[in-house]
């Protein structure tokens, strides 16, 4: 078939334009939202703790014999309620355990709201199941009561013991958790609708990302609108109005931002023996030997009698026998090419069939060698 000219340039004009709309849709399939790579500075969690008793425990409450400071709290709230324990006398208590209570109050959190709330044995109770935390007020950093605290314990774990000192614990019967157990009583003071301007705070510092974020606040929103603070922050000029603020970070948050590429690091836990590496990893030229020598060292000793059975001329003793052997396994080398990237790392290893000690051993010489191109975190 022959094509005209015209036909043929129609052709290649919606040829570029679909390469266009692919190149833009993969670039909106890797952005984010803002919502998920900053937060607002100001608006955070914040975290209240306190103490309290958990009563009507059957039996597996603190000792009071070891714990003296159970029976002074129980004493104190008796006495609160008009019930005066007389001078000497020796309570003993196998049913109250003394715990903290600690609980994170959102940000905005308004008074008669709920919260979860976490409490925790600080005595020798064995148990906090089947109890009921008495009120508890919950305070901040600064002091202030935010919070009371109240209600039946949620104990996900247990635990039994028989007479001859045999026991079996599952998960953690000493701690538990009160849904909705907390009343917020004081809000926390903000000055989210009074600033000029608000911040937004990356989660992960780059610079390329913030520079893209305010960028694109900016093509939205009005040149002017964002600017790139540091590696962190980017500061936005939002309305003073406080019906017009809410919205505006609302349609902030919902943004998308291709964020920057990460940099290139090699994440190993020494406890554990994991390894995690990232994306962007690259290794030059390097080759690479692994192998072991395994020294098996084991004893069979062996009795030696004297000539003749039953006779006085000689001792029966036991002698040493010592059995010393060597194992080296075949070396195994592979090379890595210049700009090896993490799919060729990650097959070469497990070609070799490297454990994942070896497999530290085997980052941290490329490190030393100056072969990997990353950033090498032992954690």
């Amino acid at each position: 078939m022959h094509l005209t000219r015209k036909m043929r340039a129609t052709i290649k004009h919606v040829a570029l334009a679909m390469l266009f709309l692919f190149a833009f849709a993969t670039e909106q399939a890797m952005a984010d939202r803002v919502k998920d790579l900053a937060s607002v500075a100001g608006v955070r969690n914040n975290q209240l703790a306190g103490y309290g008793l958990v009563v009507g425990l059957n039996g597996t409450g603190d000792q009071t014999t070891q714990t003296p400071f159970t029976v002074q709290s129980i004493i104190n709230m008796l006495t609160q309620f008009g019930v005066t324990i007389p001078p000497g006398v020796s309570l003993q208590l196998k049913n109250v355990a003394a715990v903290t209570v600690h609980a994170d109050l959102p940000a905005f959190a308004k008074p008669g709201q709920t919260i979860d709330v976490t409490v925790s044995s600080i005595g020798n109770a064995k148990s906090l199941r089947g109890g009921a935390l008495l009120m508890a007020p919950l305070r901040g950093a600064d002091g202030n009561v935010y919070a009371l605290a109240q209600g039946n314990l949620v104990v996900g774990g247990f635990g039994a013991s028989g007479n001859d000192g045999s026991s079996v614990t599952v998960n953690i019967p000493s701690a538990g958790r009160i849904p909705n157990g907390g009343t917020v009583e004081r809000e926390v003071p903000s000055d989210f609708l009074t600033r000029e301007s608000i911040v937004l705070n990356l989660h992960v510092p780059d610079f390329t990302t913030s520079k893209r974020l305010a960028e694109q606040i900016n093509m939205t929103m009005g040149p002017g609108t964002a600017e790139s603070i540091d590696a962190v922050s980017v500061n936005v000029r939002a309305p003073i109005d406080p019906r017009q603020r809410t919205a505006f970070v609302s349609a902030l948050q919902s943004l998308d931002v291709q964020p920057g590429q990460v940099q290139a690091r090699v994440i190993v836990n020494s406890r554990t023996g994991t390894v995690v590496i990232g994306d962007n990893v690259r290794v030059t030229a390097a080759a690479v030997s692994h192998g072991s020598l395994v020294v098996t060292i084991s004893e069979a000793p062996f009795v030696s009698q004297p000539v003749a059975p039953f006779s006085n001329s000689g001792e029966t003793v036991a002698l040493p026998d010592s059995d010393v052997s060597i194992l080296q396994e075949e070396a195994s080398m592979f090379l890595f090419e210049p700009g090896t990237s993490l799919d060729e790392i990650v097959r070469a290893v497990n070609r070799v069939g490297a454990a994942p000690g070896d497999l530290v051993a085997i980052l941290e010489a490329l490190k030393q060698a100056g072969a990997l191109r990353a950033e090498l975190v032992v954690i």
